[in-house]
């Protein structure tokens, strides 16, 4: 607990908020004790607010339209899912043995709940301004003006870059996993046979969006 308060920045008054924030259903329904749905259902009304007033902010001149795309791409799975792995998450979530074994630490759906039920802890341990804090500091290079920009069509934005060369992205499906009624696809971004980018994604659209962005932050690292 102690090294994943110093990784989100912030100490708790209350521990039982966190412990609570990192328990599964199936852990708590086992074992009779609280989980982080209640929290979660918060945390996303936290995160939100949250988001919408830095975009606010951030973006003085852009319309509420645009606005709601981008807030859009920072609240989804894949965006929480990816803060969750940067603050290791996975590895403090009270799971059940059979989640546990299910690779239950590495589902992006528990990962971003329990990154929402994380910020509604800070949230009601610390009040708001805590809560803003550890989102900047989770959400991380996502905040990043140019990031923020790639939120509203990350596809558009590669090619524009990639055409400059005369070059032309292609969007390859790599593998579906889960469930039929809720499906995880994996696909690639390539260019003359080299992979620029990899992204995951509800939808086949999703994916290739992450993928996009994927192939953008390499691109931009790389400069």
């Amino acid at each position: 607990m102690k090294a994943l308060c110093q990784k989100l920045g912030y100490t708790f008054n209350d521990m039982k908020l966190l412990e609570t924030a990192l328990t599964h259903p199936s852990y708590g329904g086992d074992h009779h004790v609280p989980h982080y749905q209640r929290l979660e259902f918060l945390g996303d009304a936290v995160l939100e607010l949250a988001v919408s007033r830095y975009l606010y902010f951030e973006f003085p001149e852009v319309d509420e339209g645009k606005l709601t795309r981008i807030r859009a791409g920072l609240v989804r799975e894949e965006t929480l899912c990816r803060a969750a792995q940067r603050l290791e998450l996975g590895r403090h979530i009270r799971l059940s043995v059979g989640e546990d074994r299910s690779g239950g630490r590495e589902k992006s759906s528990i990962l971003c709940d329990v990154m929402e039920a994380v910020l509604a802890a800070v949230y009601l341990d610390g009040g708001f301004d805590e809560a803003v804090a550890v989102i900047r500091r989770a959400l991380a290079d996502d905040l990043h003006p140019r990031m923020l920009e790639d939120h509203l069509d990350a596809k558009s934005r590669l090619q524009e870059i990639l055409q400059r060369d005369g070059d032309m992205p292609r969007y390859e499906f790599v593998s579906m996993q889960g469930p039929p009624h809720a499906p995880l696809f994996r696909y690639s971004v390539t260019l003359n046979g080299k992979t620029l980018g990899i992204g995951d994604g509800t939808s086949k659209q999703n994916a290739q969006q992450e993928a996009a962005r994927s192939a953008l932050r390499a691109i931009r690292n790389h400069k």
